[in-house]
């Protein structure tokens, strides 16, 4: 197994982690309280999903990558 599919294997998996644990972040009740009341989630809690999603992206095509 190559570096690049290795590497792409983790970021897969530490994006699926964290994306985890921003959906958890996001039903937390004072996350929903500043929801409610600002509109938007917090920035920790974007840092997780938005961070999640792009590792997790960058993992699936170094595992397709050639």
């Amino acid at each position: 197994m190559s570096t690049n599919k290795i590497i792409g294997l983790v970021l897969l998996v530490l994006g699926a982690v964290l994306v985890f644990f921003g959906l958890n972040a996001t039903e937390a009740p004072l996350e929903e309280v500043s929801e409610a009341v600002t509109g938007r989630y917090s920035d920790q809690t974007m840092y997780y999903l938005i961070g999640g999603a792009v590792s997790a992206v960058v993992g699936i095509v170094l595992l397709l990558k050639k």
